[in-house]
């Protein structure tokens, strides 16, 4: 799925549900960390979300996440490719990587204690979806390379894009402020279920995002 086949059936699903449900929509702060081998980083983000609530118990949500670039580096040599005809016959070198995640996700959302518009305790709920990840990867050398010359194995030099479609799980819970107001946190993670190869990424992209996010915001109840 693309990105536009994704905008596409959320703002379906979004216009559909206006009529169906009640709406609060929320915003947060977030602290992500990834935990895939050598390209392990922290980055700050923000989200945005809407919540269509469809009984007191069960929401669909959808929403939206920005974050900044994590950065790693990771040492490498590179083989000649003719060891005797190639002085020297290897070289080691830094790859100075950085990657950035964009995330949409759409799913289901359950109350496991309370309900979306309790006013007089903590509530706590859980969810699962399905996401869309536009990442963007970008590495550089800490010496010239020739590779004509030699074998790498490092990321490609440069920068490029590179999507996943992921299985999104949470936790949360969240307190009521005042009247329609809620400070909630949550935990967060993304798998991948799909997998399209990218130069970019080191080789075990398989695997990317290995998330883990915390995140701290306010939801508010439209009437």
């Amino acid at each position: 799925m693309n990105l536009k086949n994704f905008l596409s059936t959320t703002l379906v699903l979004f216009t559909w549900l206006s009529g169906l449900a009640q709406l609060s929509v929320a915003t947060d702060v977030s602290i992500l960390r990834n935990f895939n081998k050598n390209q392990k980083f922290w980055a700050f983000g923000q989200t945005v979300q809407a919540n269509f609530h469809l009984s007191k118990k069960d929401a669909v949500y959808t929403w939206i996440s920005y974050y900044t670039s994590g950065k790693f580096k990771n040492n490498y040599t590179a083989i000649a490719k003719d060891p005797f005809a190639t002085v020297p016959p290897s070289v080691r070198y830094t790859s100075y990587s950085a990657l950035r995640y964009r995330h949409l996700s759409v799913g289901w959302k359950r109350y496991l204690l309370g309900s979306f518009d309790s006013e007089y305790r903590w509530n706590f709920y859980g969810y699962a979806g399905f996401g869309l990840l536009l990442g963007k990867a970008s590495n550089t050398y800490n010496a010239v390379i020739d590779t004509a010359s030699y074998r790498l194995n490092s990321p490609r030099l440069g920068e490029g894009n590179f999507k996943r479609l992921t299985l999104d799980l949470g936790l949360g819970g969240e307190f009521p402020l005042g009247t329609d107001i809620f400070l909630y946190t949550e935990l967060r993670t993304w798998r991948p279920t799909t997998h399209y190869p990218s130069p970019y990424l080191n080789k075990d992209n398989y695997s990317i995002p290995a998330v883990g996010a915390v995140n701290l915001g306010i939801r508010i109840l439209l009437q």
